[in-house]
């Protein structure tokens, strides 16, 4: 797949579920630039880009109903389970989660500050978060357990979840992904989606350069997986791939996402460095609503 067009608009799709994912995808956008904001630095560009895949996950694959109170929700034991292997984008989670109830705005104004549970490297001791992933590389292990417990709760009767993991495209470099991606179809884990954010940035640099992976679809395929690849900020062929991995039996499905870096606003879709965003001038920050503001009024 030819690399995002930063200017490319999503799928034209006038579904309602479409158009209402969109804007639950931009209210976590706006939550994310204003942790930022509050902090003076963090992991923008991350937060931005992978917010549809977040927002297609939490709510519409595990969807939970408006009337459970969403303590009652993240206790559930047969709700869904999802695994963020790469911690540090723990800031488009906390958007998501607030989006659910689970956090303040006061909550999330803490972002990453001295003694707040608002982590830029949330533990799993933060409220919706099941597993720490600052060491990259073993969210996907942790998820392919969960998903072995979940079969395991049909023998007894009870219900057997869908589990759900983002692992970074930095990730693919470590050789514990590629063990659990074999276990995972060894043992034809049909009740689990990984999803392979590839935005083509890690700390040392774009992963081509670093240690390539690519090509990450077929390279999963051959290890017996299901595969869809998409544009990661495309909600309505995000939700395709969503669809098809639900009718696949007998196997993992990967859901490999491209997607833009800072998606959304456009001085920082366009900034070099966008790891980890740290202006030189606190003035950089401002004015990152209006400017995601002025690009959702083309998407609708």
């Amino acid at each position: 797949m030819s690399a995002i067009d930063a200017h490319q608009s999503p799928t034209t799709d006038p579904t309602p579920t479409v158009a209402r994912l969109r804007e639950r995808a931009l209210a976590v956008r706006r939550r994310v630039i204003q942790m930022v904001q509050a902090l003076g630095h963090g992991y923008l560009g991350q937060g931005l880009g992978v917010a549809d895949i977040l927002t297609a996950v939490y709510f519409h694959e595990l969807a939970r109903d408006e009337a459970q109170p969403i303590d009652a929700w993240l206790a559930d034991p047969d709700r869904g389970r999802f695994v963020l292997s790469v911690g540090h984008y723990a800031i488009a989670l906390f958007g998501v989660l607030a989006e659910l109830g689970a956090y303040t705005d006061e909550e999330l104004a803490t972002y990453g500050q001295d003694g707040s549970d608002v982590e830029q490297n949330a533990t799993e001791f933060a409220k919706g978060f099941e597993v720490t992933g600052g060491s990259l590389g073993q969210g996907l292990s942790q998820a392919i357990g969960m998903a072995l417990g979940a079969r395991l709760r049909t023998l007894e009767g009870r219900k057997a979840y869908r589990v759900y993991a983002l692992v970074s495209d930095g990730e693919l470099q470590e050789g514990q992904v590629w063990e659990a991606i074999m276990s995972a179809a060894h043992y034809r884990l049909d009740n689990l989606v990984a999803i392979f954010d590839l935005n083509q940035i890690q700390a040392d640099g774009p992963p081509a350069t670093v240690m390539g992976i690519e090509p990450v679809h077929e390279k999963l395929r051959a290890f017996g997986w299901n595969v869809s690849r998409v544009d990661g900020n495309d909600l309505a062929a995000l939700l395709a791939a969503f669809a098809e991995a639900r009718t696949v039996q007998g196997q993992p499905s990967a859901i490999v996402c491209d997607t833009l870096p800072g998606r959304g606003v456009p001085s920082i879709e366009q900034r070099e460095k966008v790891h980890y965003v740290r202006p030189r001038d606190p003035r950089e920050l401002d004015g990152l609503i209006e400017e995601l503001e002025t690009e959702a009024a083309a998407w609708r």
